[in-house]
Order: C-alpha cells, then structure tokens, then sequence
C-alpha cells in the first residue's frame, strides 16, 4: 500500500472495527457506548444526567397529595486516555516482502491489537475500582468446578439484590476460571456457530445465568484475579481514532503511518457491577 493510495478515514475505520472486535470489557454487552458520538477530543466533557427515585406516596380521599419536583443527578465521562502509534516501513524492505502492499495494512493491525490491550487494561481497572463496596464478595478459593460455578451463582444473587436486569448479564474470568468450568456440566461452551467474531470479543458460552467472556486482561487482586460481573448499563465507555496520518520520511525513503486512539469510561451504576478476588488451585 503506498502512500499515495493512503485514506485516512478509511484507515481510521478499520482500525476502530479491529478494536471492536477483540475488546472484552469493551465488548458489546459488557458496557454501553450512549455517548461516543459526544467525543471528538482529548479532554472532552460529556455530562450525564439521571433522574432521582421519585417518592411513592400513600392517598386518602379528600386530602391533598405533595408534589414533588423532579431532581436529577449528574456524572461526567471524562475523555482523558490518549494512547498513539507510530511506524516507519523502510522502501526496500516494502519491495522484499512477498506481498510488499500488505505490510503497512498488516503493521497497522497489530497497533490496533496493542491499542485494544492497552483500552481493555484500563476499561478493567476502571470497573474494578467503581464496584459498590456492598457487591464485593469475599475473597474466593476455587479449587474445584463446582466453586467456580457456585461463584457464579453467587454473583447473579448479589445483582439480584441490586435490582440488575437477569438479561443481558455478563461475567469475564481469567483462563484458569475457564478450565474449571470446562469441567463443569452446567457449563454450556460456545461452538463455532457461534462465529469467529463473537469469539473474539472473549465469549466462551454462558453458565449460571451470564454470558462468559474470557480474559488475560482480569485484573490483579490482593490473593488472585478480580472477577467481575455485571451488565451494560453499569458502565459507559467512548472511544474514537481521533487522527491516522501517512507521510513520507523527510530524511530517508521510508513511509510513516501514525494514529491516534482517545477513550474514556466511567461506572455509571456501581451496584450493577459485582466482583470478588479470587484465586484459583487447591485448597492447602
């Protein structure tokens, strides 16, 4: 690909697809993207409002009822992540490569999977740091399947408790999880039809009431890794290739591609998320 031939805004949206389509906690289902098209730059502002419960009140027969105005609440979702890429493609190793126009689109790809690793890293961090201190369980040994699939069970009544929504549920668990479930009859695995996409995004079936995505991105606990649970609308996320450039390098004969990824999330509802620390291997 040369950089004659080079769109920008071509580039910039296939970039967003191969994000999209390998994020786990930025996956479809896990958070909701209400406000993306708010965003255009760094350190954008989008203000989120919400209404408050309103007040049920009991009625008598010839008595006044109080009216109440309606409150509302509101939260910022701030866009304060930048992350960038930057590579150079030498004009005789382009022409040596077998398939030498492939090479800029192929290098391009791999920023994109280092840019959705870095996005999921902080899109988990952010989750585990906004859970409600009430939905984080206690400290869990799984050093069974039948563990891992009571912990399940235990998450999906703590969001019970919190009024979240049965459909639509969502868990993401670290690879030694999955192997136990694996083990575990209840446990429905995701088959090839269910497409390469969706496996991408970390979907491995579903157990106990929630659909399981795996991933390396689980962050690290006091004992072991958090696992969360939840649904969409506890947490909103906003991303955008904000700039993808091509340019010939002043001192050399050299192609440069650079791109630009801005994001930011927030924990909109903290009791629709749960999570606990858990370590996984035999009990002592």
């Amino acid at each position: 690909m040369a950089i004659e031939n080079f769109v920008p805004e071509v580039w910039s949206a296939e970039l967003l697809v191969e994000l999209e389509k390998s994020l786990v906690y930025g996956a479809s289902g896990v958070v909701n993207r209400d406000y993306e098209g708010d965003i255009s730059q760094y350190g954008d502002t989008v203000h989120i409002t919400s209404l408050a419960e309103p007040t049920i009140g009991e009625y008598s027969p010839h008595e006044d009822i109080t009216i109440e105005e309606v409150d509302d609440e509101s939260q910022t979702l701030l866009i304060d992540q930048a992350r960038y890429f930057a590579f150079t493609v030498d004009d005789i190793e382009r022409r040596q490569a077998r398939d030498g126009g492939a090479v800029l689109s192929e290098q391009a790809r791999k920023s994109a999977y280092r840019l959705r690793d870095v996005a999921d890293q902080f899109l988990a961090s952010t989750m585990a740091a906004g859970v409600a201190d009430e939905n984080v369980l206690a400290d869990a040994l799984v050093a069974d399947p039948g563990d891992a699939y009571d912990l399940l069970v235990e998450f999906g009544v703590r969001l019970d408790e919190s009024n979240v929504p049965e459909q639509g549920r969502w868990v993401v668990i670290p690879p030694a999880f999955h192997g136990m479930l694996l083990r575990d009859t209840r446990f429905v695995g995701a088959g090839d039809e269910s497409g390469a996409a969706t496996r991408a995004n970390g979907l491995v079936g579903t157990a106990a009431g929630f659909a399981i995505h795996k991933s390396n991105n689980t962050p690290t606990g006091e004992s072991g890794r958090m696992v969360l649970a939840g649904y969409s609308g506890a947490t909103t996320y906003a991303e955008q290739i904000n700039n993808t450039e091509a340019t010939r390098k002043e001192r050399g004969f050299a192609d440069i591609v650079k791109g630009l990824h801005l994001y930011g999330a927030r924990v909109v509802r903290p009791t629709g998320l749960a999570a606990a620390d858990v370590t996984i291997g035999q009990s002592s």
